[in-house]
């Protein structure tokens, strides 16, 4: 018997429950000590005034697997839902351009370290057993309002310690220099949120970081792309992992872009799309972080195998993503699709028609709801400047 969304909701949350119950004790404590992964978050609820503080397990030791989406390939949606859950936020109210002072310093000595870091945080009054949840970050668990908090056992990476200190690099330019010295992208966008980059240094919410690092990275790899040569057949490359199934399509065209999502609510279908050829997008993103993670997944193997290509993307969301866990999920579902195999064709529709088949719903479908027929009748560069 199939479970449709609601029965797989009430399944995860019934783990939620569990894990809760496990370490019941300490998430309605007024204290904490445990390793954090590291990790850090800045709530963007009140901005300019933010809620910024550590997330720490109350466990110790090596933490790192419950903040590192790059390592959770293969997991299942219950393990990261509860991998997510055993961290514990804590939160100070602190406006968004105060990027100095020992507390502040004092999550950016943890954002920098290589390894897990050991907490001990006191808070205002016990915690509540309440599960955060929205579509571009990972889900974590319960909130408690910080007295005070103790780090120790960080360990530098040189690399983030040379950009933090460097107060003339430009954001852009220090989120590349970390990028292209290996730092995972879930690592830059810590430091990006917790004010740690550029000129005018400020305090960014982590739902807004995470787009703008893959936005910054996305475009500098499309620039690259942009001076390679076409390919010269199209190639369906396809992935399936918690509850959604990826289809891309690489074409012989001079960059374009689009990604369209469908999703089921209630056995309703519904659409949404976003798209950009060589000058960018210049529209509001209506399919949000989503776009922009997929779009680095895809520019990044254009650019190592150095060829152009246009692109499109299909996501359908299935009933069983029943908990949105963030659109690093998005990311690493391309990372991986453009790793298998592709499928050749020898045309841009039979090219559709093999991804769509992938699949359940139609290629006509997907088409009505994109805009790619429109941006492939700009044939020549003039099109384009």
């Amino acid at each position: 018997m199939s479970l449709n969304s609601r029965d797989i909701r009430t399944a995860i949350e019934a783990k939620w429950h569990e894990s809760l119950s496990k370490y019941g004790h300490l998430f309605s404590s007024d204290s904490l000590s445990g390793t954090s992964p590291p990790s850090v978050f800045v709530g963007s609820y009140g901005y300019p005034k933010v809620s910024v503080g550590p997330m720490v397990p109350p466990i110790h030791g090596d933490t790192s697997l419950l903040d590192s989406p790059e390592k959770w390939k293969g997991k299942s949606l219950e393990e990261i839902v509860n991998f997510r859950l055993n961290l514990i936020r804590g939160v100070k109210k602190i406006s968004n351009d105060q990027t100095d002072g020992r507390y502040i310093e004092s999550l950016q000595e943890v954002t920098m370290s290589s390894k897990p870091t050991d907490a001990d945080l006191l808070f205002q009054k016990p915690t509540s057993p309440k599960v955060s949840l929205d579509g571009e970050s990972a889900p974590f668990g319960p909130v408690g309002e910080i007295k005070s908090a103790k780090f120790s056992g960080t360990s530098s990476v040189k690399s983030i310690e040379k950009i933090f200190y460097d107060k003339d690099l430009k954001a852009q330019d220090a989120v590349m220099t970390l990028y292209n010295s290996g730092i995972e992208i879930s690592k830059i966008q810590k430091c990006f949120s917790i004010g740690m980059m550029g000129k005018k240094r400020k305090l960014v919410p982590t739902k807004w970081s995470i787009t703008a690092t893959d936005d910054i990275i996305s475009k500098s790899l499309a620039d690259d792309v942009l001076d390679y040569s076409l390919i010269d057949s199209c190639k369906v490359f396809s992935y399936d992992h918690l509850g959604n199934s990826f289809s891309v399509v690489l074409f012989p065209h001079r960059w374009i872009y689009e990604m369209i999502e469908s999703w089921y609510s209630d056995g309703i279908l519904g659409f949404g799309s976003d798209y950009e050829d060589a000058r960018g997008i210049h529209h509001p993103p209506a399919i949000a972080g989503a776009y922009f993670a997929a779009k680095l997944g895809v520019l990044e193997y254009l650019s190592k195998k150095k060829i152009q290509a246009g692109v499109i993307i299909l996501r359908e969301i299935r009933p069983e993503y029943a908990v949105p866990v963030g659109v690093w999920q998005v990311r690493e579902g391309i990372r991986e699709a453009m790793k298998q195999k592709p499928i050749l064709s020898d045309n841009f529709d039979n090219a559709l028609h093999v991804a769509s088949q992938k699949m359940s719903i139609s290629k006509s479908e997907w088409l009505s709801h994109g805009n790619i027929s429109a941006l492939m009748r700009q044939k020549t560069l003039s099109d384009f400047f």
